[in-house]
């Protein structure tokens, strides 16, 4: 690899920490050109050389948490079917500092995401493959008895994340009330009732 090739490549991850930090520290509300300059501390002429504009950054921006809410540690579900559907659930939410933040960001994205087209779509593929993962989980736990037989797996996977989405933004603006205790226990909650549906299908 060229030494020009390496340089370019060390600046744009540079580029990139800037655009997480000033994501973490504002927000997508206060993600532009100059902010992340500013954060930089280089020249908005700097940023622009990797940047056609705003739209550009913020696609940038949503790719970044995209790969970091892929690359964070997860929690190592103890065995296929319902453990796994509670460790997926329980990935999502803010039960710590990081996934506070990271959800945050998330939440926040959503608003330029459903006033763009392109960001849009990819949002709405991201929240496909979300549901996929889950109906898997969904339909070990039926095949082992865990979950009832008879229900749609699909509308399972809808339903478990609109609950967990749910729990999010609460847990998110009443920190004090729906603390990771609480959340935690929520969601065994919602499970217990999937699981007792099974029960009396039997």
């Amino acid at each position: 690899m060229s030494p020009a090739r390496t340089d370019h490549d060390a600046r744009r991850h540079d580029v990139s920490e800037a655009v997480w930090r000033v994501l973490a520290e504002h927000g997508f509300a206060g993600l532009t050109l100059r902010a992340v300059a500013a954060a930089m501390g280089a020249s908005t002429g700097l940023v622009t050389h990797y940047f056609g504009g705003k739209h550009e950054l913020i696609a940038h921006a949503l790719d970044i948490l995209e790969t970091r809410t892929r690359q964070r540690p997860r929690l190592e579900a103890p065995a296929i079917g319902l453990p796994a559907l509670r460790t997926h659930l329980l990935d999502i939410l803010p039960l710590t500092p990081e996934g506070v933040a990271m959800n945050r960001i998330w939440v926040g994205s959503w608003d330029v995401a459903l006033s763009d087209p392109a960001l849009f779509a990819a949002q709405a593929t991201r929240y496909e493959r979300i549901r996929a993962v889950l109906r898997v989980a969904i339909e070990d736990a039926q095949r082992l008895g865990e979950l009832p037989g008879r229900a749609d797996a699909r509308r399972l996977a809808t339903t478990a994340l609109s609950f967990t989405h749910g729990l999010v933004v609460q847990a998110l603006f009443a920190p004090e009330r729906f603390t990771p205790e609480h959340q935690t226990e929520l969601v065994d909650d919602f499970l217990a009732g999937l699981a007792a549906d099974a029960d009396q299908s039997t």
